[in-house]
């Protein structure tokens, strides 16, 4: 039986070097075309709310905002881990979710506890926490310089800090 393919394959040489050319740009094109990343992201699903208080030490907002955040998260069902870091003037908790779920399905979950967590924050400070966006730890990173003819470091970090940067929140 191989003796006969090689056979056919002598004589049918032109037949041959076309189909192994249609393999190899086969091949050519689908190893373009393949969307694998260099790095594979393997983060968790996690949804991150973010509150900012400024005046309040660490001590403070992990009792007044940190705490109240956290614990209206609990019972969430495919809860996986639920972690949280109070700095002076900022909250951070992150819900950390199974696998499975769909990061959307995981934010609406949280977004309605967050609700009722609202109500549970001092009115005084007026905390709005809010979720941050879908990204994880290898979402891309935006990069720019701000320059100018004839203007001083001084003058570019004015615009930095006044102009470009509320336009990029």
């Amino acid at each position: 039986m191989i003796n006969k393919i090689i056979e056919y394959a002598l004589k049918q040489g032109f037949l041959v070097i076309l189909v192994i050319c249609a393999i190899i740009g086969l091949g050519l094109y689908y190893i373009l075309h393949l969307p694998v990343d260099a790095v594979p992201d393997v983060t968790t699903n996690q949804v991150q709310i973010n509150t900012e208080v400024l005046g309040l030490g660490p001590v403070e907002m992990e009792k007044l905002v940190t705490f109240p955040i956290e614990s209206s998260m609990s019972g969430l069902p495919d809860v996986v881990e639920t972690r949280s870091l109070s700095k002076s003037g900022l909250s951070q908790v992150t819900v950390v979710f199974d696998d499975h779920i769909n990061i959307y399905f995981a934010r609406q979950l949280v977004l309605e506890r967050l609700q009722t967590a609202k109500e549970q924050l001092p009115q005084v400070f007026k905390a709005q926490p809010i979720m941050s966006p879908i990204s994880t730890g290898l979402g891309e990173i935006f990069q720019y310089v701000v320059t100018g003819e004839g203007k001083d470091n001084m003058e570019l970090r004015t615009i930095q800090d006044w102009q470009i940067r509320p336009r990029l929140y």
